[in-house]
């Protein structure tokens, strides 16, 4: 796969105050999903651990479904415990910056910090470290993309998003989410938004209805053997 970039994919993301919750004790371990015998699609939700992330995971766990998380570092070191959980039951951790500065427009030196910081703030909550980068706002240049190989990172993007930071509906969101659903999809959502929080049982049960099994962004890129500072999916235009 090539990681030539010429050109920007932007999509608007926003941060907020967040606050913590309990721990919870490890899941089971499950068997691995092969996504090329399985219907897969992967929900991804950045900026977090946001304020709600206690009530998605209770959805999640209610109805044995996996995600992606892309973390900020500023919110895992005020929300470790939303971290530990989340690896605890099964979830899959990506990075997300610090701060969630456009890395395409700050210094190489800054973009490795605000990746390394969040590196190590995973670490201390959770005892891992994410093997997933998504750059905030899905900017990335070749450089963003030599700074994610020497981190041993594919850079992840989306298939679709929700839009959910933009209505802040839950029928929106729900409507959205399910226009853009399709097999081997990541989409694009935010565990700050409450609306998204309480659209997710009905998002979950009717893609679940649909064939679909919710799975982690590893789940459905394994078989696209990525290589750090690789990008996928490839946004159109993209392509060499």
């Amino acid at each position: 796969m090539s990681r030539q970039i010429s050109s920007l994919l932007a999509i608007a993301a926003v941060c907020v105050t967040l606050a913590p919750a309990p721990a919870y004790a490890q899941a089971p371990k499950t068997a691995p999903v092969d996504c090329t015998q399985v219907k897969c699609i992967a929900l991804t939700f950045d900026d977090g651990p946001g304020k709600y992330a206690g009530v998605l995971l209770d959805t999640l766990k209610k109805h044995n479904a996996k995600a992606t998380f892309f973390l900020e570092g500023q919110y895992v070191k005020s929300r470790p415990k939303y971290v530990k959980r989340m690896v605890a039951e099964g979830h899959e951790l990506g990075n997300h910056s610090y701060k969630h500065p456009d890395f395409t427009k700050i210094e190489p030196w800054d973009v490795r910090a605000e990746i390394k910081k969040t590196q190590d703030e995973v670490k201390k909550a959770a005892g891992v470290e994410p093997k997933l980068l998504r750059p905030p706002y899905g900017m990335a240049d070749l450089t963003v993309s030599d700074i994610a190989s020497e981190f041993g990172m594919p850079i992840i993007l989306w298939t679709g998003g929700s839009e959910d930071w933009k209505s802040k509906n839950v029928e929106s969101i729900k409507k959205k989410t399910l226009e853009v659903a399709k097999q081997d999809g990541i989409i694009l959502m935010h565990d700050w938004v409450k609306q998204t929080v309480d659209a997710m049982p009905s998002i979950i049960k009717t893609l679940q209805s649909k064939g679909y099994t919710l799975v982690t962004v590893s789940d459905i890129v394994k078989k696209e053997n990525l290589e750090p500072g690789d990008i996928f999916p490839v946004p159109a235009g993209w392509e060499n």
